[in-house]
């Protein structure tokens, strides 16, 4: 008897066929592994809380503090070394003096530094978190981004507290932080819990801000009060660009800012986010002035503050927000997201301290009436005037008026200009830190590389016990049963980088690692991965992906995948998990599946395709199913490979003159090819022989793709899947040590007779 459990490195033990989810985003652990840092775990991998992955992600981010390093003359080379023999005055000081003269001694350190170093710096930020830890909050995965100079959006939480009600809010801005994910920037939304300020939330402290009825509405004026008082807030626009700035994030997401008000030319009425967009460089990406505000006087003061207003797209119309016209033009407009980039960047290499507004019109098919608007808005004031509502308190009750007024039409507004202000917003911080690091790099000696382009997997990695028990019978009342505890490693995303690497290729692979004792031992199995990591995905002959990977993930490949014609290559994993891809359009940019029969069919089924009865047995009816399920993808996908466990594999493709090529792009563009299935048998082993079948169609995928990457002929690369395949089944490691590019070869494939291939038409 055996039984399998998985265990994903710092997570849960748990039966190999119970829920296996995962849960990790843009995937920034790289393997290889970096050198070790100096508390001796690995500098570049993220450990594991609560059994989630610590990658950029909502649901998966740390709960352990920023630990700050000794302040020395090493950590900082600017403070001096006492060189004399009596006790420097620094050291005779009380513990509270001490700490104040070393504050000081780090602001000289950080104005030095600040005259000489660009704002986008990484040293200057490091600095600047030394100096704020003791209020600031940056969670893990927005502190690596902004090391390694990945674009990072600040997003606002005012919205989250008092814009909307609950749980609608908290919906919302998992939304929001999931499409700045999917767009290729790391969210952080920024709040004050406790009197402590949050770049970056956990779900747990999302729900928190959006369910809590005590909540502050924070802007610049409110910070010193709710920190020292230890509450907890929403920060306004204002108060999130100064959090923003301070963490050295240069562009932050809202849905319309705060204005002149009207009747502000007797109320006095402005609002601190004018002002903060004066004196603070962010730029911020907004549906422009919220429609219940003075927009004419709005720009007018803008103007004053020297704020850089453009509008985003083909029209200088500035949008008010719930509606795309305001009769009032923006001074400039950017056609694109490169063109924003370039004018941010602009902006922050001046050095000028005022912020960029960028005006971006709410969705046409979602955008309210201008005149429907302005109406409510003037009922909504007549009721404010009467009740005495002014000040902060005015917006949150104008806004849910005009919801009340126009039936629905206004929310329905707002939560569509915020999902399009999050995704234009993270692409123009895509494109300014795509920006920065070409200047960056314009300014070093290029260095030619000459490496070849890698092949990327990612996805998961798993340790795997099976327990064998010794005798066949289990003993049951208590007694103990003699057997055998073996350790494996699995996940399919290693698997697949585990063989392509014995095959004589260099994956880079991409998953998560665990910070316990057996993240050492994953790192020790699989140093035989090890190569150097290349970050633009957009040179990979090839890109696998397994379905342990969350849907935004596969949603960012499959956009890269568009964009550069990339070959993607997506292995379901397993029934529940191979839909993913399928519950929007991404899987149209795939290239390459490899289901197995129930995993094809759970895909046709999310796609409303018509299915069997039940699953048939016998091989003429299997392939005749397969051939039904498969056809339907053929119209986007290049290839699909149906695995048929013991009755060998179904190739599915465009086939010309009785050949089906692997090469994406071969047939495409030949009018004479046809849709053929064409099906290979598997190599024969005895039920005896087979130890673990835990890899073997990882195995098979690996020696097709790797077969594919040599330029090998069709039946070339399926043969030696089938080697690989029945090497694994053989072995206790799901990937058998015995693959090598002399076991698995173009050449031991022509050494051996192979079982006749039948094709069948599909058309």
């Amino acid at each position: 008897m055996r039984k399998v459990f998985k265990r994903a490195s710092g997570g849960i033990w748990h039966h190999v066929n119970k829920n296996n989810h995962r849960s990790f985003l843009h995937p920034v652990v790289k393997w290889p592994p970096a050198p070790r840092a100096a508390s001796g775990c690995k500098a570049q991998l993220l450990p594991v809380v609560n059994n989630k992955w610590a990658l950029p992600g909502r649901s998966a981010r740390l709960r352990t503090p920023m630990l700050l390093p000794p302040l020395s003359s090493r950590l900082l080379p600017g403070l001096p070394r006492h060189c004399s023999s009596t006790q420097p005055a620094f050291l005779r000081e009380t513990g509270a003096q001490r700490i104040i003269h070393m504050h000081k001694m780090i602001r000289k350190i950080t104005y030095s530094l600040g005259r000489h170093l660009p704002t986008v710096a990484c040293g200057t930020t490091q600095v600047r978190r030394f100096l704020h830890g003791a209020y600031v909050r940056i969670q893990p995965f927005v502190q690596e981004a902004l090391m390694k100079g990945r674009p990072v959006v600040a997003l606002e939480s005012t919205i989250i507290t008092h814009g909307m009600a609950y749980p609608q809010n908290l919906s919302m801005a998992r939304e929001v932080e999931e499409i700045v994910t999917t767009n290729g920037a790391v969210p952080a939304t920024v709040g004050i819990l406790r009197g402590r300020i949050h770049v970056g939330l956990t779900d747990e402290e999302l729900q928190f801000l959006a369910s809590s009825k005590n909540v502050v509405k924070v802007s610049r004026r409110d910070l010193p009060f709710v920190l020292s008082q230890g509450l907890s807030g929403g920060t306004t626009v204002s108060g999130t660009m100064i959090i923003a700035h301070k963490a050295g994030i240069p562009v932050f997401v809202t849905g319309g800012i705060g204005g002149v008000h009207r009747g502000g030319e007797n109320t006095l009425d402005v609002s601190a986010d004018l002002t903060e967009l004066g004196r603070t460089p962010v730029a911020v990406v907004s549906a422009g002035v919220k429609s219940i505000l003075d927009i004419g006087r709005t720009l007018e003061y803008l103007e004053t503050q020297g704020v850089c207003v453009a509008a985003f797209g083909e029209s200088r119309e500035f949008p008010a927000f719930f509606s795309r016209q305001s009769g009032f033009h923006a001074p400039y407009h950017v056609r694109d997201e490169e063109e924003a980039a370039e004018l941010i960047a602009s902006a922050l290499g001046l050095g000028l301290s005022s912020g960029v507004l960028i005006a971006v019109p709410c969705p046409q098919e979602r955008a309210a009436s201008g005149q429907v608007i302005e109406e409510a808005i003037q009922q909504a004031l007549g009721e404010a005037r009467s009740k005495g509502i002014t000040g902060k308190e005015l917006t949150p009750f104008m806004l849910q008026k005009l919801n009340e007024l126009t039936d629905g039409k206004s929310l329905d507004s707002n939560l569509a200009l915020i999902q399009n202000n999050a995704r234009v917003g993270s692409c123009i911080a895509v494109a300014l830190s795509k920006l920065q690091k070409a200047r960056r790099k314009g300014h070093l000696p290029q260095q030619k590389d000459t490496a070849p382009p890698q092949p990327v997997v990612i996805g998961g990695i798993n340790i795997d016990f099976i327990a064998k028990a010794q005798n066949p019978v289990i003993l049951g009342g208590g007694q103990t049963n003699a057997g055998r505890v073996r350790r494996t490693f699995g996940g399919v995303g290693r698997n697949l980088a585990d063989c392509l690497s014995r095959l004589g290729q260099t994956p880079l692979f991409l998953s998560a690692v665990g910070k316990d004792e057996h993240s050492e031992s994953v790192l020790h199995y699989c140093h035989h991965m090890v190569s150097q990591f290349k970050e633009n995905l957009c040179q990979a002959p090839l890109v696998c992906i397994d379905g342990n990977v969350p849907l935004s993930t596969i949603q960012y490949v499959c956009q890269l995948a568009r964009e550069h014609q990339l070959a993607v290559c997506y292995e379901p994993t397993d029934e529940n998990k191979a839909s993913k891809p399928f519950l929007s359009d991404s899987w149209k940019a795939l290239t390459y599946i490899s289901p197995n029969l129930q995993e094809l069919r759970a895909i046709n089924r999310t796609l409303g395709n018509p299915l069997p009865a039940e699953l048939p047995s016998s091989l003429e009816d299997v392939v005749q199913t397969a051939v039904a399920l498969a056809c339907p993808l053929l119209a986007h996908l290049h290839c699909v490979v149906v695995t048929l466990g013991a009755h060998g594999i179904l190739l599915c493709g465009k086939s010309l003159g009785g050949s089906i090529s692997l090469c994406s792009g071969a047939h495409e563009q030949t009018a004479a090819a046809s849709l053929c299935a064409t099906h290979y048998p598997a190599i024969h082993i005895s039920r005896e022989e087979i130890v673990n079948v835990s890899g073997a169609g990882d195995s098979l995928m690996a020696g097709i793709l790797a077969g594919m990457l040599a330029k090998h002929d069709t039946d070339t690369c399926v043969r030696m899947g089938l080697l690989a395949a029945s090497l694994s089944l053989r072995s206790y490691e799901p990937i058998s040590p015995a693959i090598s590019t002399s076991s698995v070869s173009q050449e031991q494939v022509k050494s051996r007779s192979w079982p006749e291939v039948k094709v069948w038409k599909m058309d």
